[in-house]
C-alpha cells in the first residue's frame, strides 16, 4: 500500500535557515518544521506523502513542498487507488511497534504490520469524522 523513497535527493546543503525563505525543511520528529531554506532544487513536490522517522517511528502527513534535514527518514507514498494517504497516516498512528532500540524500523518491522483496509468511500467517511473530532480539539 505504501512505497518508500530514500530522502537523499531532498536533503538541504546548508542549514543556514531563515524565516524569510520559502521552502520548509522537515524532520519526522516532534519539531517537524525545523527551518526554511532558499534552495531551489531538490524540493519534494510530488504530494501528499508521509514522512517516517526510521529510528523513532514518528510520522507526519505532508501536503506541501519541502526539503529534509537528514536521511534518517523514509518518504512514504500511498497507492491512492487502494488507500488514501491521509487514511494511511491515521492508521499508522495506531500501529504498535516496539521502537525502544536504536535501529531502522521501516523495513524490519513497521512495513510488515497488517491493518484493516476498508473501501475508499469508507476511508473518506472515516477521515471526515476524524477531521470533525480534531476540529473540536482545536
Amino acid at each position: 500500500m505504501l512505497e518508500y523513497e530514500q530522502p537523499t535527493p531532498y536533503i538541504v546543503d546548508s542549514t543556514a535557515y531563515s524565516n524569510d525563505y520559502d521552502t520548509p525543511v522537515l524532520t519526522a520528529g516532534k519539531s517537524f518544521i525545523i527551518g526554511y531554506t532558499n534552495e531551489k532544487y531538490g524540493i519534494k513536490d510530488a504530494l501528499p506523502v508521509i514522512i517516517f522517522d526510521d529510528f523513532t517511528t514518528e510520522s507526519k502527513y505532508v501536503d506541501f513542498p519541502f526539503k529534509v534535514k537528514s536521511s534518517a527518514m523514509k518518504i512514504l507514498t500511498a497507492d491512492e487507488r487502494i488507500i488514501s494517504t491521509i487514511y494511511a497516516y491515521y492508521a499508522m498512528q495506531k500501529v504498535n511497534c516496539d521502537s525502544e532500540n536504536h535501529k531502522r524500523y521501516w523495513i524490519s518491522e513497521f512495513s510488515e504490520k497488517i491493518i484493516g483496509l476498508p473501501p475508499l468511500e469508507e476511508q473518506k467517511r472515516t477521515i471526515s469524522k476524524i477531521n470533525e473530532i480534531n476540529a473540536l480539539f482545536e
